[in-house]
């Protein structure tokens, strides 16, 4: 039987500590504490569901952060 995959820890980050922040500060600071993949959207962008270790998403509006989560 073929091993289960293990996947890389996600830094150890609170998502809601970047709503309210400017997206191209957000990005940086999410950055520097270790995400490897940072992606801003627009309220309503048609996604993905995948699931990718590393990457924090942002919804962003007027230049801010509504809303973020892992994966």
């Amino acid at each position: 039987m073929a091993p289960i995959p293990s996947h890389p820890a996600h830094p150890d980050d609170a998502p809601e500590s970047y709503v309210g922040l400017d997206a191209e500060g957000a990005e940086r600071l999410a950055r520097s504490r270790g995400w490897s993949t940072v992606r801003a959207l627009a309220p309503g962008s048609i996604i993905t569901m995948e699931y990718l270790a590393g990457r924090l998403n942002f919804e962003v509006e007027d230049g801010t952060v509504t809303r973020c989560w892992h994966g």
